[in-house]
């Protein structure tokens, strides 16, 4: 039987993705890759062909065209946490704009992980939108564990940004369980770098202190 489902809007996902790169924006130069505003212009290059791609139904080149830009943002993110570690130790960055630094590396890894929970879970949003059975997700959401589950609920981008962030603010899930391989390994490297930035930011305080 086929369950009907309202398809979810992308400009969610849009806008967390022009958020990332916006927030990236707000890095210093020394540790940005490339230029601060690099990442903002080719999200803003690529979220043109993603947009006419997915309304003229072209929903494979439009998912492509989203994983590249998800991968753009995840690496200028490891590569600026690279540059912070390399540089605390030799007191590179003024305390301010060291803490503003950590705090955009930490947000940007929460939108990042979000998109790349939203886009890879169950085949990505189109897929599960036009499934013909039950959810397959790597994720147990509270609204599929109850006993009277509606089986028309389909995770929008909103949940796994709720997810993005718990993992980020307290290391692990906190309402919903990883069931698959590649979602625990995922949500271990969002908590692995989240938990760097936050002593990273300890360490530094206590030095100053």
């Amino acid at each position: 039987m086929k369950t009907e489902i309202t398809p979810e809007p992308r400009w969610t996902s849009l806008v967390a993705m022009l958020a990332a790169g916006c927030v990236y924006w707000a890095l210093p130069e020394p540790l940005s890759v490339g230029p601060s505003w690099g990442l903002a212009a080719v999200l803003l290059v690529l979220l043109v062909p993603i947009v006419v791609t997915y309304r003229r139904g072209v929903h494979r080149i439009s998912r492509v065209l989203t994983l590249v830009a998800n991968g753009a943002i995840t690496l200028a993110m490891i590569g600026s946490l690279v540059f912070l570690i390399q540089g605390i130790p030799h007191h590179r960055e003024d305390p301010r704009v060291l803490l503003r630094s950590a705090v955009a590396l930490w947000f940007t890894n929460v939108l990042v992980f979000a998109l790349w929970y939203w886009k890879l879970d169950g085949g990505g949003p189109t897929v599960r939108e036009t499934r013909q059975s039950r959810l397959e997700s790597s994720f147990l959401f509270p609204q599929v564990a109850v006993a009277d589950a509606d089986p028309s609920w389909t995770p929008h981008f909103v949940d796994y940004l709720f997810l993005a962030f718990n993992t980020s603010t307290a290391f692990s899930p906190t309402d919903t369980a990883v069931l698959s391989r590649w979602a625990k390994i995922t949500t271990m490297v969002q908590s692995l770098i989240s938990l760097t930035i936050v002593v990273l930011l300890a360490a530094r305080a206590v030095n100053i202190l």
